[in-house]
């Protein structure tokens, strides 16, 4: 039983480390947090259900969807970000809320208020480890979540791209007199954060079978818990704090109920700020190590 519901954690924790890692990503190098990440998650399910009932397999449709989540996230970068850069950061915050909802009520009057789901897309084939029993649909979710988080990690590690995020994290100013091209890191930063929250929409969709205009608040405050709890800017500490909140997630629901779910995803939240505020891979100095 205990393996069983560690397992569907992981499953769960995953789409919420990629949630976090979009969230994270600004928070890192801009020291900005996009409350649109939410309804950009769940634009993310919106495209990727529109496109496979135009007839795209999944194999289209999830690059095209987070194609299309990471251009929204370019928009929001355009008219909430770029003339606010200079403003005091509760200004840009405020007005990332206004995208959110505005997102919500085009989604809305454009696909309707309904609840939808993803047709069946693979086999319904169960696999059975011992005790463990888990869809071949949920694996395949789960190694994409983590193909995701490990090309992003070597994206940011390897890359000219990367290395040009990690020295405007050190310092806008610095990172300038070198010779980097902030405008276009600032613009690979917002779209590679949009297409990852996109990801893990049209992921989350797939798992549990519901795509709403409405999905996208609950998993997007989730994501900014496993921010948090992982250490605020940093992507690995993300993925950790994903993860941690899938699990503990399951667990509270398989062990208390559904009515301890909340209870347990914020208590840990809470205990995080309060044992240990930098979170699990955080330092005390962010500016040190920013992504």
């Amino acid at each position: 039983m205990f393996i069983q519901q560690l397992i569907n954690g992981i499953m769960l924790g995953s789409t919420y480390s990629l949630i976090a890692i979009a969230f994270t990503l600004l928070m890192g190098i801009l020291n900005m947090l996009n409350f649109a990440i939410g309804e950009v998650f769940m634009l993310g399910a919106i495209f990727g259900l529109t496109f496979i009932h135009l007839g795209l397999s999944f194999h289209l449709a999830l690059p095209l969807a987070m194609i299309c989540t990471g251009a929204s996230c370019l928009v929001i970068e355009r008219f909430s970000f770029r003339p606010l850069r200079n403003a005091p950061p509760l200004v840009p915050l405020l007005s990332t809320i206004g995208f959110s909802i505005l997102f919500q009520n085009i989604t809305v009057n454009l696909w309707g208020s309904e609840r939808s789901q993803f047709p069946p897309w693979m086999e319904p084939i169960n696999i059975s480890v011992g005790p463990v029993l888990f869809s071949l649909t949920q694996g395949v979710i789960l190694a994409l979540s983590i193909l995701l988080m490990i090309a992003l990690d070597l994206f940011i590690q390897r890359t000219r791209i990367g290395r040009g995020m990690r020295a405007v994290a050190e310092s806008l100013e610095t990172a300038s007199i070198l010779g980097v091209d902030f405008n276009r890191i600032i613009l690979m930063t917002f779209f590679v954060s949009g297409s990852l929250a996109g990801a893990a929409g049209i992921l989350f969709g797939l798992s549990f079978s519901i795509v709403s205009p409405f999905m996208g608040m609950e998993p997007g405050i989730k994501g900014i818990a496993a921010m948090i709890v992982g250490g605020m800017g940093n992507v690995r500490g993300a993925i950790v704090g994903g993860m941690f909140i899938g699990i503990i997630e399951v667990l509270s629901v398989g062990y208390l109920g559904s009515a301890a779910r909340d209870f347990a995803v914020y208590g840990l939240l809470f205990l995080a700020l309060l044992l240990r505020p930098q979170g699990i891979l955080g330092v005390i100095q962010p500016e040190k190590e920013r992504i």
